[in-house]
């Protein structure tokens, strides 16, 4: 599978699109703004630029987006008024996957502009806004044309399957039976291969960015991650295993063949805090400011049951992928019944899930 053709958040605007479904990133993103906001006001303070660029690398669609961009504005205006001098221009470079729904964002830039703009006698400093398609697994800028680099739950996901889960006697099928991610039943090879394959993926990520990124420019990295050391979070494999639990009921009632499912693996990887510190000092072009591990209570979901709330997130995100693999007909079913199963887990246990922010400065 192609993921740089598959993967992508479900575009559009529609009742199970990602733009109506990503309020729990955003409630995240919240949790750590000030960290976020602090880290662009020290990197203008520190370079003073005329023109500052900043990446938003897996940017997605939808409001959360351009809310960034809004904000991240603020902070520097603010920051230059304390200091009595003149904002800079300001070229934002929002970066995804070439299937992303960039046209979702650009059709809401004029909206953008005229909230930038309102209340204010000689306007907005000049704000250039481009897409920039492509995996942020490898470059997507030229040298040193950054100043801050953001990045909200984009790297949890893999540039792809690790290979290795296909080693067995069947190349067809996973080894990593009766499971889509990594569970209690998993062989020890399988947490070795995911390991191995996000080692690689944030190994060029931060190359990449380091050639990037101006000297000392910043890294924003929001993220889920796991509490400890164990490769069997809790708090991580829960909404993965309900996903499996669901398929293999459609399996039971003959709407997927067995082994479309004992194929299926997902492309996502939720590593330690320790485990990013080890990479970010074996790449060694960048100082970690700050790293910090934090959790999201379930308190988020509107008017319908939480169960159902995470179906409709997880369907925006994973819809390409499983409709890619099993087909767009199982999509209602599967998801109704994945809402049921997280409804009946989380009134047994309330679980939570850790994200991880990480602060980054290139010497």
């Amino acid at each position: 599978m192609d993921l740089e053709k598959v993967f992508h958040m479900k575009g559009g605007l529609d009742d199970t699109s990602y733009p109506k479904n990503s309020a729990l990133q955003k409630r995240a993103a919240d949790t750590v703004k000030h960290i976020t906001l602090e880290a662009i006001e020290k990197v203008f303070m520190e370079t003073r630029p005329k023109s500052m660029g900043i990446a938003d690398m897996g940017c997605s669609s939808g409001p959360n987006t351009l809310s960034n961009v809004k904000e991240f504005i603020g902070a520097v205006e603010e920051a230059c008024r304390k200091m009595k001098e003149a904002a800079p221009e300001f070229r934002f470079y929002l970066n995804d996957l070439p299937t992303n729904d960039f046209n979702t964002i650009f059709q809401a830039l004029p909206d953008l502009y005229r909230e930038l703009n309102a209340g204010k006698d000689e306007g907005c400093p000049p704000v250039y806004v481009a897409g920039f398609p492509g995996t942020f697994y490898g470059r997507v800028f030229p040298d040193n044309c950054l100043h801050l680099v953001y990045s909200s739950y984009g790297l949890h996901w893999l540039s792809r399957v690790p290979l290795a889960l296909y080693d067995g006697p069947n190349p067809n099928s996973s080894i990593n039976k009766k499971s889509i991610y990594i569970s209690g039943r998993s062989p020890v090879g399988v947490c070795e291969a995911y390991y191995k394959q996000f080692q690689d993926d944030f190994s060029l990520f931060l190359k990449s960015r380091s050639q990037e990124l101006i000297n000392g420019g910043k890294m924003v990295l929001i993220l889920l991650g796991r509490d400890g050391p164990f490769h069997v979070d809790r708090g991580i494999s829960f909404l993965w295993e309900i996903l499996y639990q669901s398929l293999a009921t459609l399996v039971d009632q003959g709407d997927i063949e067995e082994g479309r499912l004992e194929s299926y693996e997902v492309n996502f990887y939720a590593p330690s805090k320790e485990e990013l510190e080890d990479e970010v000092r074996r790449e060694g072009c960048f100082k970690i400011e700050a790293i910090e591990k934090f959790e999201m209570d379930r308190n988020w979901s509107s008017n319908i049951s939480y169960g159902n709330a995470v179906a409709k997130a997880v369907r925006s995100i994973q819809e390409p992928m499983i409709a890619h693999h099993f087909g767009y007909g199982i999509l209602d079913k599967l998801f109704q019944l994945y809402g049921r199963l997280v409804d009946q887990e989380m009134a047994k246990e309330d679980i939570s899930s850790t994200s991880i922010v990480l602060v980054l400065t290139k010497f």
